[in-house]
């Protein structure tokens, strides 16, 4: 594979080797908690850098490979020093053929490897759709369960600015919509560095979906967050907000959206609550049907297109689970439904803004008038 050699150990799984042999111990997961106390700040780049960092350190079956991850360090230098650590062998620069080497990937994975595949943007994830769909998700449960396949796929996700329609959808609704993959998606640096490593410790397939915008973002880090050991949960919600009149949900980059969002209604007289979604499969609907039962009102925030959209899915599970305990319409925020324009005034239109949030969230707190009714 790429001149990667191998080497088997008990169990029949497989090393990546320089010659010579490798001990692994894993280091302990620690609990789910909400970390408080912030001792300094990490961008997110530097967070999911020295993520991928300490799991290659730790396990020698993890490897990188993408689109200028080696030489270059990243289209983005997430890859920033890993080459010069772990050289060619580990990290892997790839031609530009992302069905070539995601197939790769995948066979790495089967092998019993820790494939990390780095794609430029998830838009071009497209060329590779069939080795993450059909054969990455689905291999565990037709093999009944003989086969895993512990791969992670990452990369920008959504839009970022004056890119056009081609780079710049959010494919959280794709990916979440099928069984066998679970899909992720960090917001804060906290996010970034526990939800990958997560991730990359995971024995099933898992898209990892950034955002290129929150890149350069710094956020508060604990000293928890900076131990090695540091790990989130798949499957759980953070609130970053508590609240007690309206529920925002958001995820990536429209959390901080959802936070200014917030203030904003804050001076307002409304209290809102923000739940960070971190998982969009598994979803964490008991985190979300519990705010709900809580503040009686459901906002959902995306970026995507609304139709079948993963704002689509929270408003139904409010209401198969929680609809009595609504005391006003659902609200969805969501891109509008058109490829993304070029042009920066047409674009900014196209996604949502804090405004949109605020808007939605007073209509849901019969605080403006209705938009049926202003029509």
């Amino acid at each position: 594979m790429l001149g990667v050699r191998r080497k088997i150990v008990a169990g029949g799984s497989s090393l990546l080797t320089s010659g010579r042999s490798f001990q692994w111990t894993r280091p302990a997961v620690s609990a789910w908690r909400s970390y408080s106390s912030a001792a300094k700040e990490m961008t997110v780049r530097d967070a999911l850098n020295s993520a991928l960092d300490e799991e290659m350190s730790a396990d020698p079956k993890v490897f990188l490979m993408g689109e200028e991850v080696g030489e270059y360090q990243g289209a983005y230098k997430i890859s920033k020093g890993l080459l010069d650590k772990y050289g060619p062998e580990r990290v892997l620069d790839t031609p530009i053929t992302e069905a070539g080497f995601t197939g790769i990937g995948v066979g790495a994975a089967y092998y019993g490897l820790r494939p990390v595949v780095e794609f430029m943007t998830f838009n071009f994830s497209m060329q590779a759709i069939d080795h993450i769909i059909n054969s990455a998700a689905k291999s565990n449960y037709m093999s009944a369960g003989q086969i895993s396949v512990p791969i992670v796929f990452r990369g920008p996700n959504g839009a970022a600015a004056g890119v056009g329609a081609q780079h710049s959808q959010c494919y959280a609704a794709w990916f979440a919509a099928c069984p066998g993959l679970k899909v992720l998606a960090p917001y804060s640096s906290e996010d970034a560095r526990g939800l990958l490593k997560a991730a990359i410790r995971d024995p099933d397939p898992v898209v990892f979906l950034e955002n290129e915008l929150l890149y350069g973002e710094s956020f508060p880090v604990s000293a928890e967050v900076l131990d090695s050991s540091f790990c989130l949960p798949i499957g759980k919600a953070k609130i970053e907000k508590a609240g007690k009149d309206v529920t925002i949900t958001a995820f990536s980059k429209m959390v901080g959206y959802a936070l200014k969002a917030a203030e904003i209604l804050t001076k307002e007289g409304i209290s809102a609550e923000v739940i960070n979604l971190r998982s969009i499969r598994p979803l964490d609907r008991p985190t979300i049907n519990d705010s709900v039962r809580k503040t009686n009102r459901l906002v959902t925030v995306e970026e995507g297109f609304p139709q079948h959209g993963v704002g689509a899915e929270i408003c139904t599970s409010i209401v198969e689970e929680s609809f009595g305990y609504l005391d006003a319409p659902v609200e969805r925020i969501a891109g509008a439904d058109v490829p993304m324009p070029y042009a920066a005034n047409l674009e900014r239109l196209a996604v949502p803004q804090v405004e949109d949030i605020v808007r939605a969230a007073k209509r849901a707190c019969y605080r403006s008038m209705p938009l049926a009714a202003a029509a």
